[in-house]
């Protein structure tokens, strides 16, 4: 789960990262309000889930209250378009007004999952405020990692490791220490999957700053930070994966035109592969789960059906708990419920195959019905 920049700058402030002094506006006269209250200079940022909001006109730096409001006007209700975010933008409801800080060099440091490390890493680089696989990708040496231990987590000599490989004076070694700590400490105990400073700033006078925070949650963990469940932005996210994950349906979307249904990750990427293979393209990833009901399988359906792009179908089920014929029941269910008869090409083994498939041929829906992966591919194909 995503969260918005002021939500992720509270979470680091509560963890000791030090991050600029500002407050949220949901209008051009509260971005006046507090603009007047950090000084007059103070920038405004638009609050959505997607990077480059600098590149898309969603950041502006502003001399006085009046310039708050004017860009607090000319940015809330609007949707922001970022290369991030597709052709139709999100929309931006909030801004964060924060004081502007002198910059005397930018920073990068996160936190992520490495599945090659199995775990946590902390990489930090000198070249901050670039976009770090561009980093990694042209001035590889500029990238520093280093891998926590999983018991005692992030440890001093490390975060000084980072500080003396990225040149920082003397001064700030330490300071640089505490703060990786701290973000370290704020992405282990708040389950994120991510927890990236972009840029981290030294400021005009020696100061580490947090200028911008960016903080990814684990939707599985949620169920241990309720508090957190409350950040949720729905409008922020992609209508489908929203109802998705509603429903308890592992959904994302993608840019193909062949909808998957399929019990099982491995078995959904295995198959995405398979249409991949073909010449066709997915239009999502979709994880029915292994316990769903006939009206779990249903609402998957209809969210695949809700995809205007959605051309054509390819069900790839192996009957274990969840059985073929709940699957082929609550296909014909949401069918008939959106009123939609794409072709389909359906795959079932295992569990109530034989009912499934009775189900299917009598249901008066354009099914093709394959016994391998392989012949529905070639299905795809043609």
């Amino acid at each position: 789960m995503k969260v918005h920049e002021y939500q992720a700058k509270a979470l680091m402030a509560r963890y000791n990262v030090p991050v600029p002094h500002g407050k949220v506006a949901a209008t051009p006269q509260e971005a006046h309000a507090i603009a007047q209250e950090l000084g007059g200079k103070s920038v405004v940022k638009a609050q959505v889930h997607a990077g480059g909001r600098g590149k898309a006109g969603g950041i502006k730096l502003v001399a006085t209250p009046q310039e708050a409001a004017q860009a607090a006007g000319a940015l809330l209700g609007t949707r922001l378009v970022t290369h991030q975010t597709g052709p139709d933008g999100v929309p931006v409801r909030r801004l964060l007004i924060e004081e502007a800080a002198p910059v005397a060099q930018e920073l990068y440091l996160a936190v992520l999952v490495d599945p090659a490390a199995r775990g946590p890493v902390v990489i930090a680089s000198e070249a901050g405020g670039m976009e770090i696989e561009e980093v990694a990708a042209h001035s590889p040496a500029k990238v520093h990692r280093v891998v926590p231990d999983p018991v005692l987590g992030l440890m001093p000599f490390q975060g000084r490791s980072l500080a003396y490989a990225m040149g920082l004076k003397a001064e700030l070694v330490r300071p640089f220490s505490e703060l990786a700590i701290n973000l370290y400490r704020l992405f282990v105990e708040q389950d994120c999957t991510l927890a990236e400073v972009n840029p981290l700033v030294v400021t005009g006078d020696g100061r580490l700053l947090a200028l911008d925070g960016k903080l990814n949650l684990d939707d599985d963990a949620l169920f241990r930070h309720k508090d957190l469940e409350q950040l949720r932005d729905v409008e922020q996210e992609d209508p489908l994966e929203a109802q998705a994950a509603d429903a308890d349906v592992r959904y994302v979307r993608l840019d193909g035109d062949v909808g998957c249904l399929v019990n099982g990750a491995g078995l959904a990427m295995a198959t995405m592969d398979m249409v991949s293979r073909v010449g066709a393209k997915p239009a999502n990833f979709l994880d029915v789960g292994g316990s769903a009901d006939d009206a779990k399988v249903a609402r998957a359906f209809t969210i695949i059906l809700g995809d205007p792009n959605v051309k054509r179908v390819l069900v790839n089920v192996f009957g274990g708990i969840l059985r073929c014929d709940v699957v082929a029941r609550g296909i014909v269910a949401a069918c008939q419920q959106v009123g939609k008869n794409p072709p389909m090409v359906v795959r079932m083994l295992g569990t109530n195959v034989d009912e499934g498939r009775q189900v299917l041929r009598g249901s008066g829906l354009n099914v093709t019905l394959v016994d391998t992966l392989a012949e529905a591919a070639e299905r795809l194909r043609r």
